[in-house]
């Protein structure tokens, strides 16, 4: 590599460094996606596969009122009508969970697609700020950790807080 390239190379990470900046290529960066017809007709029959279930079994219905619908989740899954195996029915509860935060912290679903895959997550506004809430639940009742479904929605919460905008007369 000739002197001259290699120096400009030396001298763009340095300064790259100095100001505290992460350059990305390209590839690197995530696509970020509206949902195709195909993506909010399957979120649809996740929202309704957790209502049937809770509906059947309880006797009770979603109404995306957050401690309700927290409540059904928990309930479902401490009565084990939702167990470890049942990825499809944990990850819709996940979606449930993610409708919940999206109303409550004026986010919105998009395709989230990078290196690793494509993902259905939430953004707050246009930044660059995301949730995963699909596999929010399923990934610890898979290994079988205590799942508490109000603590994951409030640790998520948190998470975003820092970037939400100010309330009006705070």
């Amino acid at each position: 590599m000739p002197v001259k390239s290699l120096l400009s190379i030396l001298l763009l990470c340095f300064s790259t460094a100095l100001s505290g900046q992460v350059l990305y290529a390209d590839e690197d960066k995530p696509k970020i996606g509206s949902l195709g017809f195909i993506d909010r007709t399957f979120l649809q029959g996740q929202r309704e596969r957790i209502d049937t279930l809770a509906r059947d079994h309880l006797g009770r219905q979603l109404q995306g009122n957050k401690s309700n619908d927290l409540d059904i989740l928990q309930t479902l899954l401490d009565r084990r009508l939702v167990g470890a195996e049942q990825t499809l029915e944990l990850q819709a509860m996940g979606v449930v969970m993610g409708d919940l935060l999206a109303a409550d912290l004026n986010m919105s679903w998009v395709i989230y697609e990078d290196k690793v895959g494509r993902s259905r997550a939430l953004r707050l506004g246009l930044s660059d700020h995301y949730l995963f809430p699909v596999t929010m639940i399923s990934r610890r009742a898979e290994v079988g950790a205590a799942v508490d479904t109000a603590a994951i929605y409030a640790k998520a919460a948190a998470l975003m807080e820092p970037y939400l905008p100010p309330k009006p007369f705070q």
